[in-house]
């Protein structure tokens, strides 16, 4: 008979697969799915709400030259060989990676009924084709995403002015 005799080994599975279920450790943004939701947004002093996004970074290729072959170099630093090199694709950034601020409802704002008709508005502007659920997910946040993307903010995450132009928060009119 085995050491791990089937009476034994079944105390050893449990116990792996209880560590396997532990309680999830939080995740940074960086590292969390395209599809998660985006954080809310945070209250100021001044009353009103800023939300924060990150602007990724966007590369190109162009052709360069990229080291193959190290240089072999004597000890009194004569270049006993040149290195080689051969021409490739490298990245260039074409814009560095950001952090965005903008003006955001407050989270008290972004009921499910609130949810709903920034589905519906999007919808009727051809960019929301899911379901009207009430919530931030995948497929609204994408809506999002792409309706503020063609007016210059690329976030997912629903400005002011966004829910201004859709007619869904008070635009304040100056005093006449």
């Amino acid at each position: 008979m085995s050491r791990f005799s089937r009476p034994r080994a079944a105390p050893l599975v449990a116990l792996v697969l209880l560590a396997a279920c532990d309680t999830p450790q939080s995740v940074s943004r960086e590292a969390q799915s395209p599809n998660t939701a985006p954080p809310l947004a945070e209250h100021l002093d001044d009353g009103t709400c800023q939300a924060r996004d990150l602007r990724p970074a966007v590369y190109e290729h162009v052709m360069g030259e990229v080291q193959v072959v190290q240089a072999e170099i004597a000890e009194d630093g004569t270049v006993i060989r040149p290195p080689i090199y051969r021409r490739a694709p490298v990245p260039k950034v074409v814009r560095e990676r950001a952090e965005i601020t903008f003006e955001a409802p407050c989270p008290e704002e972004m009921t499910p009924e609130f949810i709903s008709s920034v589905q519906r508005a999007l919808a009727a502007r051809g960019y929301f084709s899911g379901n009207i659920s009430g919530r931030m997910d995948a497929p609204t946040t994408a809506a999002v995403r792409t309706y503020q993307s063609e007016r210059g903010l690329e976030s997912a995450q629903l400005s002011l002015e966004t829910a201004r132009a859709l007619g869904l928060v008070a635009v304040e009119l100056p005093e006449t």
